[in-house]
């Protein structure tokens, strides 16, 4: 008798979907290693990032010149419409691995520096970078501001 093989579907989602994760638990983790200089500390960081699915973080610098002004129209807005991308700058001589939290309004004019990345931070960010996450600003006051990165 022809023996046959049955593939169930569910597994096959559930094997890609194990791809998926491992990919970027691999990704974040070989990016985090080199900052951190720790492999192992670095796959158990990137697997909770992973599992969490955000990671939230202040932004720095929002009291700085107009940028509590900007804050303030900011929060105006609807937050769908509110952009946020970080953008390394290697040639910030205060610290040459600082990253800006750039925002932009849809429909608006420009693109406005709101901030940066806390310096204990970057090698996080950076290391989501890599990983193209969406990213969010969360006004919650004048006072501040937050990143939401997605893994």
């Amino acid at each position: 008798m022809a023996q046959t093989n049955l593939i169930n579907p569910a597994s096959q989602v559930n094997t890609r979907s194990t791809r998926r994760v491992s990919s970027r638990v691999l990704t974040i983790a070989n990016r985090l290693a080199v900052e951190m200089g720790d492999r192992s500390a670095a796959f158990v960081r990137a697997w909770a990032i992973v599992k969490a699915g955000t990671v939230e973080m202040p932004v720095k610098g929002v009291s700085f010149g107009s940028r509590q002004e900007a804050l303030r129209r900011l929060s105006g807005y609807d937050p769908v419409k509110v952009h946020a991308f970080l953008v390394p700058e290697q040639d910030n001589p205060a610290d040459p691995k600082a990253i800006a939290v750039m925002v932009m309004v849809q429909g608006g004019r420009g693109i406005y520096r709101l901030g940066y990345v806390p310096r204990e931070q970057t090698a996080l960010a950076r290391a989501m970078q890599d990983n193209r996450p969406s990213l969010k600003v969360i006004i919650g006051n004048i006072n501040g501001a937050r990143i939401r990165l997605t893994a």
